[in-house]
């Protein structure tokens, strides 16, 4: 039971360290160009937790386990290169609206995986889920709608949701890499990317921050998402990936809070009508997500009663010389048709579907 408050903590620390990404990065763009903000935040990320395996090699631990293979370079590279232009518009878009409407607008983020997720990959999505893909839709319309004259929708929230699109592709790619180490995905996500970033960067001319500055992006990116993604994998390695999953739904909400909190952000009416369908939103794919981990296995223990020596026989029996037993090592394992849900459990840039450790 102590092991599961731990874990639950752990869940908790995770959405709260990622929600206090948006405010903060938005704090910071006063002092660092949006794309080499972008940079930063994936050298910290990437950089963090590759200083944390060779911490683990010298301590003679093994950090990393699974790793990549030729095999996978195809969905690596398209996920480096998604994971380049994706917090380069989420940058553009933080600097051009409120921090608030885009911690809410990160959860379009699932609507673009699922989609996605159908569409390309053919996968099925649940009748719920398409309830709540609808929802977030709307949600997000509201947050990027100006006003009825002329149509007019906020640029900020545009390039927010183009960054969702972006990740909506790079999470399918990373589902393709699930069963290898998540730690080595995070660095070579978190190094490339923010390499790639750089390189744009300069090109487009934009300065280097000021040491201190690129110092707290470093710290950021590092806390914000290596940290995050750490704490995510140790809850989820007790929790299971739905609960998890759960616990982690929260962050965007954190982020609302913070953003009043640290920049003293006062939304609209509208804002709150979008955070009210936002919420029912983000219930209904919690429902969904832990309904569907229930239905895709469970294990239990069953008595029947049977006739010993028979080669083949079910739940059916005929009541000749028959008795009843518990068969306690050789549990059923029952497999159901059920709707299923594109993996998507983790802050970025940590992939899909981070495996425990």
């Amino acid at each position: 039971m102590n092991k599961r408050y731990t874990a639950t903590l752990f869940a908790i620390l995770a959405a709260a360290l990622y929600a206090i990404n948006v405010p903060l990065s938005k704090a910071l763009l006063q002092h660092v160009a949006p794309t080499m903000m972008a940079a930063f935040l994936y050298l910290g990320a990437g950089g963090g937790l590759l200083l944390y395996s060779l911490l683990c090699r010298a301590a003679g631990r093994q950090a990393i386990k699974e790793p990549l293979t030729r095999k996978e370079l195809p969905y690596t590279i398209a996920m480096v290169l998604l994971d380049v232009a994706a917090p380069i518009l989420l940058m553009l878009g933080i600097a051009r609206t409120t921090s608030a409407s885009v911690s809410l607008l990160n959860n379009f983020e699932i609507v673009a995986t699922s989609l996605i997720a159908l569409l390309i990959f053919k996968e099925v999505i649940s009748p719920r889920l398409w309830v709540a893909i609808g929802l977030v839709t709307l949600a997000s319309m509201l947050l990027g709608f100006e006003g009825f004259e002329g149509f007019r929708f906020n640029t900020g929230s545009i390039l927010v949701l183009c960054a969702c699109v972006c990740w909506g592709f790079e999470n399918n790619c990373t589902k393709k890499l699930s069963s290898k180490s998540s730690i080595e995905i995070v660095t070579i996500k978190g190094c490339f990317s923010g390499l790639g970033s750089l390189l744009i960067a300069l090109c487009l001319g934009e300065p280097f921050p000021a040491l201190k500055w690129m110092g707290a992006v470093l710290l950021l990116g590092f806390v914000a998402y290596g940290l995050s993604i750490n704490f995510y994998i140790l809850a989820q390695k007790e929790l299971g990936a739905a609960k998890t999953s759960a616990y982690y739904s929260i962050a965007p909400f954190l982020g609302v809070a913070f953003s009043m909190l640290v920049l003293r952000e006062r939304p609209g009416a509208q804002f709150y009508l979008a955070l009210g369908v936002m919420a029912v939103s983000t219930f209904i794919m919690m429902k969904d997500t832990i309904a569907l981990q229930h239905m895709h296995q469970h294990a239990h223990v069953h008595t029947h009663a049977h006739r010993h020596g028979d080669i083949v026989h079910s739940h059916e029996h005929q009541h000749v010389h028959t008795h009843t037993h518990v068969h306690d090592g050789d549990a059923q394992l029952h497999q159901h048709t059920h709707a299923q849900l594109p993996d998507h459990e983790h802050p970025h840039p940590s992939g899909t579907v981070p495996d425990p450790l």
